[in-house]
C-alpha cells in the first residue's frame, strides 16, 4: 500500500475546521518566494529563473524565507503538447534546454524550491496543456521532475463542468439555494481531483488553487489546497477593476478580504494574489500598505518584480522581518481582521475606501494596521477601547512599536495617534511595558 506523502484530511484549527495536513509543514504557514507571470508573462526562459534563484540568494531574501521560484504559463511546447506514448506535457526545450527537471535540479543545487503552472482545464490561461482528464499523468510528470509547488489555475473549462449555481466574488451574490454544499460543486470536484493524484507522488507538492474566489472557494479551499486565490488577477493599479481580464487594483483586493479573511489559518490561506510591490506607478506609501497588509491576511507572499535592478527602496519593503514574522508566526495562524472602517460605516462594501483599522495577534503582541485610504495625509489614531483584544482593559498603559522601523514608539494609555501619509500603513506592535503579551488567548473568531 503505497502511502501519501503530500499529507492527509484532518482536522485542523481552521476557520473552516478540516484542512490538507502534509509532511515536512509544507503548506502550514503561507508560502513565500517568485513567480514569473506579473513582469514577464510569457517572455520566459531557462535563464530567467537561474538569475532570479541567484538574485533570491545574493539580496538575501531567501534567508527571509523566500525560497519558491515559481514558473508560471508558457513553459510547455504549444505545438507537440503531450507526447504521443505517455501523454505527458512536453516542456519547451527551445526555453528549457535541460527541460523543467534540469531546471529543478540546479535551482534545488542552490538550496531552494520550484514552482509550476497547470490549470484545471483543456487548457491554461495562454492556452497551452491544461491538465483536466490528466491529473494523474501531469502530478507523477510533476513530481518526477523536482516539483515542490504547483499553482494551478481555472481557465478553458468545458460547458459540461460549469457549476449549477453562480457565485461571484466581486459583489459576494450567491444564487444557490440554502444549504447547498459548495464543496460538492464541480468546481470544487475539478481541484480535488488534482489534490488526490498529488497525494498519490512520493513527494510533498504545494498546492495553490487558483479559480479567482468563484465556486465559493473560501468554504472547500483549505480541504483541497494549501492556498486559494480569492479575487480576480491583482494588477499593479492603486485601485479599480479592469473588465478586460479581470484584473483588480490593490484596494478591490483589500475590500474583499474585509469580507473573507475568517477562512485562513495553519494549513490553508486566502490567496489575495501576487505581490506588485515594485512595479507600475505605485507611491512608496502603496507599495509599503500591499506589503503590509498581504503580510497581515497571512497570504502568501510571492514577488512579482524584477530582481535584477530592484530599487533598494522595494527592497527594504519586501525584506521587513517583523512584517515577514507577522506572516510567518508559528502559534498564531489567523489573519488580521478589521474591527473599525474608519473612513466608511463599519461593513460597507467599497473597493475604493475599503476597512482601514485592521489588527491581529502574534507570539509577541497584538498588531494593529492603520491604512490611510484618503488622497490627503490624515490623522488617525489606534484606539485601545476599539482594537479587540486590549476591550476588556483599555485603560492600561501599552508600549507600542514601530513595525518599519524595528524601535518603540513609548508608552501610551487610551490609545496611539499618528499623521498617515496619504494610501500609507502604518504597521504597530502592542504589548505591556515590560514586553509580555497583552493578551495571548485573544482570537478574532
Amino acid at each position: 500500500m503505497r502511502t501519501s506523502t503530500l499529507g492527509l484530511l484532518t482536522t485542523a484549527l481552521t476557520g473552516r475546521g478540516i484542512a490538507l495536513i502534509s509532511p515536512g509543514n509544507t503548506g502550514r504557514l503561507p508560502a513565500m518566494g517568485w513567480n514569473s507571470w506579473n513582469e514577464y508573462h510569457c517572455d520566459i526562459n531557462e535563464s530567467v529563473f537561474l538569475t532570479t534563484a541567484q538574485k533570491l540568494i545574493d539580496t538575501g531574501l531567501a534567508d527571509l524565507g523566500y525560497v519558491y521560484v515559481n514558473i508560471d504559463d508558457c513553459w510547455s511546447d504549444n505545438e507537440k503538447r503531450r507526447d504521443a506514448n505517455t501523454q505527458e506535457i512536453i516542456p519547451d526545450y527551445a526555453r528549457f534546454p535541460r527541460g523543467i527537471s534540469g531546471l529543478a535540479d540546479e535551482i534545488h543545487s542552490m538550496g531552494l524550491k520550484v514552482g509550476i503552472y497547470s490549470d484545471a482545464g483543456t487548457g491554461t490561461c495562454l492556452n497551452y496543456p491544461g491538465s483536466l482528464g490528466y491529473e494523474n499523468i501531469d502530478a507523477h510528470t510533476f513530481a518526477s521532475w523536482g516539483i515542490d509547488y504547483l499553482k494551478y489555475d481555472n481557465c478553458y473549462v468545458p460547458s459540461e463542468y460549469n457549476d449549477e449555481y453562480f457565485f461571484d466574488p466581486e459583489y459576494i451574490k450567491d444564487n444557490s439555494p440554502p444549504g447547498y454544499d459548495w464543496g460538492t460543486s464541480k468546481s470544487a470536484q475539478r481541484f480535488a481531483a488534482m489534490r488526490d493524484a498529488l497525494q498519490e507522488q512520493n513527494r510533498t507538492i504545494l498546492y495553490s488553487i487558483c479559480n479567482w474566489g468563484q465556486a465559493h472557494v473560501d468554504i472547500w479551499g483549505n480541504k483541497t489546497g494549501h492556498s486559494w486565490r480569492s479575487s480576480g488577477d491583482i494588477i499593479e493599479e492603486w485601485t479599480g477593476r479592469f473588465e478586460f481580464d479581470n484584473s483588480w487594483g490593490i484596494t478591490n483586493i483589500i475590500n474583499q478580504a474585509a469580507f473573507f479573511w475568517n477562512a485562513t489559518d495553519f494549513w490553508g490561506h486566502a490567496d489575495w494574489d501576487m505581490l506588485e510591490v515594485g512595479r507600475g506607478d505605485l507611491t512608496i506609501e502603496e507599495n509599503r500598505s500591499h506589503f503590509a497588509l498581504w503580510a497581515a491576511f497571512k497570504s502568501p507572499l510571492i514577488l512579482g518584480t524584477p530582481l535584477h535592478d530592484i530599487q533598494d527602496s522595494i527592497l527594504e519593503i519586501i525584506s521587513n522581518r517583523e512584517l515577514i514574522d507577522f506572516n510567518q508566526d508559528p502559534v498564531y495562524g489567523f489573519s488580521a481582521s478589521p474591527y473599525k472602517w474608519g473612513y466608511r460605516e463599519d461593513y460597507t462594501y467599497d473597493p475604493t475606501y475599503p476597512a482601514e483599522y485592521w489588527s491581529g495577534s502574534s507570539v509577541k503582541g497584538i498588531h494593529v494596521f492603520i491604512l490611510n485610504t484618503q488622497d490627503r495625509t490624515v490623522s488617525m489614531t489606534a484606539s485601545f477601547s476599539e482594537i479587540p483584544a486590549l476591550r476588556d482593559n483599555p485603560t492600561a498603559t501599552y508600549l507600542v512599536h514601530d513595525m518599519w522601523t524595528g524601535e518603540d514608539i513609548g508608552e501610551f494609555t487610551e490609545g496611539y495617534t499618528v499623521d498617515v501619509e496619504p494610501h500609507d500603513t502604518i504597521a504597530l506592535r502592542i504589548s505591556l511595558p515590560d514586553g509580555g503579551h497583552p493578551n495571548p488567548t485573544w482570537s478574532p473568531r
